[in-house]
């Protein structure tokens, strides 16, 4: 699947936003995260996550289907805009939140 066409948005699947809502649950449940956003853009599908609703975003997991045959339709981008991890499939791609993985500074 290459770019979108014009006045088109790219968006989750069913099973992928599935996957990315099971993990939110799970980093809510430990208390790590407590909001997250959805935006459906024309090159790009971007999941973010929050501390704190009123502050930048965490982590985002970004999906962009014009990287899928060069490095990879999936990535996770740090607070600094850092790409933290990328790939071809989601899976691998959440594998960067795996426990023990990372903790949460304040």
């Amino acid at each position: 699947m290459d770019a979108s066409p014009k006045g088109r948005q790219v968006f989750f699947e069913r099973r992928e936003l599935d996957r990315l809502l099971r993990l939110y649950g799970r980093m809510v449940a430990a208390g790590e995260w407590r909001d997250y956003a959805m935006d459906g853009l024309s090159d790009a599908a971007v999941f973010s996550v929050f501390r704190r609703a009123s502050e930048r975003p965490l982590y985002r997991i970004e999906k962009r289907p014009a990287l899928a045959r060069k490095q990879g339709a999936w990535a996770v981008i740090g607070e600094g805009e850092m790409v933290l991890r990328r790939g071809h499939e989601l899976e691998q791609v959440l594998r960067f939140f795996e426990k023990g993985r990372f903790t949460v500074v304040d």
